[in-house]
């Protein structure tokens, strides 16, 4: 049986994060696990191809939401990215954080270091920003953010229309104020798309500390009392098991992290 310090499983936009950082002291053996296949397919990297990824079951878990209430009883289409990068393989690439006012309002109800003027500096460092570092924005990061090529006649008049009512336009949504109308910056580098898969995980894939898994699914986590110290997973129809000397990290989505912490 394999021993790691580190069990990442899931290698979406949190677990290629958590791979890039966890493996960068050498003394750290990682071992990122996931279910979908390597990022290869084209149209992953080509801005429009999300058109060909999303439900596309290769690409997408073409999960469904639960019927709503008050949506005429109707499932909505809720993709998931099942790949390299996991989500931001297969979004619209959108580069928008959050309101400022959200983050204040997490560390007025106790939650230390999750201010906006705390978070701030982790938006920038990890941001490679097309024009340059300013107060907002960073420069050299992993993740690629440009502003959008073109402009489009019908959107420029529907703005000049909503501005005459009294709607402000924005020439920057990332600023801590989402408010107002613009175009919106894109994750995107070379004309190509910029996902946590290629920013963070790829630099880095051949450290000798990482071992990158795909196809492999899990199957159970086992724990010592209250420590989870082992993961089995399928590959086909064999089960591999390995060892986690520290902890096992479940990482979900952008912004879910559930820890299981070794004690």
């Amino acid at each position: 049986m394999e021993n790691f310090d580190y069990i990442i499983l899931g290698a979406g936009s949190a677990g290629c994060v958590l791979a890039n950082r966890l493996s960068a002291n050498p003394n750290h053996k990682v071992l990122l696990i996931e279910a979908g296949s390597k990022d290869t397919n084209p149209w992953i990297h080509i801005p429009g191809g999300y058109f060909k990824t999303m439900l596309n079951p290769k690409t997408d878990w073409c999960f469904q939401t639960e019927r709503e209430k008050y949506c005429d009883n109707r499932e909505m289409v809720y993709p998931r990215g099942k790949t390299l990068g996991g989500s931001s393989s297969i979004n619209g690439m959108l580069y928008i954080r959050g309101q400022s006012n959200d983050f204040n309002y997490w560390r007025q109800l106790g939650n230390v270091g999750w201010s906006w003027e705390d978070v701030l500096p982790y938006f920038k460092k990890s941001e490679d920003f097309q024009f340059g570092e300013n107060e907002f924005h960073g420069s050299g990061g992993p993740l690629a953010v440009q502003e959008i090529r073109g402009t489009f006649k019908v959107c420029d008049l529907f703005m000049d229309a909503a501005e005459e009512f009294g709607h402000k336009r924005t020439d920057d949504f990332n600023n801590g104020d989402n408010e107002g109308m613009g175009y919106f910056p894109f994750t995107v580098r070379n004309g190509l798309r910029c996902s946590t898969a290629v920013g963070y995980l790829n630099p880095v894939k051949k450290r000798k500390n990482l071992k990158v898994v795909t196809n492999a699914h899990v199957k159970n986590i086992e724990f010592d009392n209250k420590k989870a110290d082992k993961v089995n997973y399928w590959i086909g129809k064999n089960v591999i098991s390995v060892k986690a000397n520290k902890e096992v990290i479940l990482s979900s989505g952008t912004i879910v992290l559930l820890r299981y912490w070794s004690r």
